[in-house]
């Protein structure tokens, strides 16, 4: 039996519906799906065959008119150097465009009628992405920090120590720490203050222990039990805008 892929796959939405693109994702980063939303067909076509063994949905009500959408994704399943799995997203109920998806061109991710809502197609994309192993064997992701866009405070013994975020997931970030103090391998550090883009957000942290080729960059975990709703959800919307921009600024 195939064994799902370490590093997971990375999900694009091409196109998504207003409703996928500020609800659905953030609930499937935060459920530890690596997301990115995409707004050119023709960038995407590059993209995908760039990351093999992705994911991509493609909302097929916007842009293009249904043949050329038909044709679009025929030259990818066709085409060998692309090696991604498609799902088709739609308000359409029309049963044979349906069928003609699902049956004829055998996209693998599934046809996801959207007039459900929001939380039913969730819960439908999610199956979609944990049956084509989306998650692979990873727990979590990291996702690369824009310089200055994240930082840390907290008082320490020494006073005041700061330091910004150089990379980050839903279980923790590593940072580099200005002028760091010595400091016991899982110890909790209390009431840290997170600038994310502007949004703050508290927690406690369990120091892991400096990297292993530099001793002020530390690697750190967020204390689950710490963590009230708001934080989560500014930890993950920050997630995803260092995601997103990755993708905007990939040169293909």
């Amino acid at each position: 039996m195939e064994q799902p892929p370490i590093e997971g796959r990375k999900v694009f939405f091409l196109y998504p519906h207003s409703v996928i693109q500020d609800d659905l994702v953030d609930e499937l980063i935060m459920q530890g799906f690596e997301i990115y939303i995409l707004r050119d067909h023709k960038r995407a076509r590059k993209l995908i065959e760039r990351f093999p063994g992705s994911i991509m949905f493609i909302n097929i009500d916007e842009r293009l008119e249904e043949p050329e959408w038909e044709a679009y994704i025929q030259e990818i399943q066709d085409n060998p150097e692309i090696q991604t799995r498609l799902g088709i997203l739609s308000y359409n109920t029309d049963r044979d465009l349906m069928e003609k998806y699902l049956m004829e061109m055998m996209v693998p991710c599934g046809y996801i009628q959207l007039k459900q809502g929001v939380k039913e197609s969730t819960v439908i994309i999610r199956n979609a992405l944990l049956a084509n192993e989306a998650k692979g064997r990873r727990k979590s992701f990291r996702a690369v920090c824009e310089e200055g866009s994240g930082t840390l405070n907290f008082k320490g013994d020494i006073g005041l120590i700061t330091g910004k975020l150089l990379d980050i997931s839903a279980a923790g970030f590593a940072a580099q720490i200005d002028a760091p103090p010595q400091m016991d391998k899982n110890a909790v550090i209390r009431k840290v203050q997170l600038k994310l883009r502007g949004s703050l957000a508290m927690a406690d942290l369990i120091f892991l222990g400096p990297r292993y080729d530099r001793q002020d960059v530390w690697i750190l975990l967020f204390d689950p039990t710490s963590l009230t709703d708001n934080a989560k959800i500014t930890i993950n919307h920050y997630i995803k805008l260092c995601l997103q921009r990755l993708i905007d600024t990939m040169d293909v």
